[in-house]
């Protein structure tokens, strides 16, 4: 009997601490271009994220860390089981890329309801080469 009360107790204060709300889920945080030629890519990317609670997901805001990467989400909330997608743009600058775009939601699984996500990798710019320019080669060639 006292085991039995014991195991009760347990499972009664296990299920106390749990979180019930909105859960927010993302499949990645972090999205890496690689090396991207502009002019050849839009700079678009979707991070896909899922609602894994038992309340309804809202997106409250999603703001970017520069005004080259502009986020769009949904502004409906999003059932529980269901899925969302972040849309983000970048303006496809040359250089490195490293921005992160931070998320504000009703979300119990996140502090404050803020996640963090970030893009990440490198625009180039390719030189186009004329046929007409003569290549420098070995002397007397």
């Amino acid at each position: 009997m006292k085991k039995i009360l014991v195991y009760l107790t347990v499972l009664v204060g296990i299920t106390s601490f749990a979180q019930n709300g909105a859960k927010i889920e993302f499949k990645q945080e972090t999205i890496n271009y690689g090396e991207v030629e502009k002019g050849k890519d839009d700079g678009i990317r979707i991070f896909e994220f899922t609602n894994t609670g038992d309340a309804p997901l809202t997106i409250i805001n999603a703001k970017s860390s520069c005004g080259c990467t502009v986020p769009e989400w949904p502004k409906e909330p999003i059932a529980p089981g269901k899925k969302g997608q972040i849309k983000v743009q970048y303006n496809m600058n040359p250089g490195p890329i490293s921005k992160t775009i931070t998320i504000e939601s009703n979300a119990v699984n996140q502090k404050n309801g803020m996640v963090a996500l970030r893009i990440k990798g490198n625009v180039v710019v390719k030189q186009e080469v004329s046929p007409l320019v003569k290549k420098k080669g070995f002397p007397n060639s």
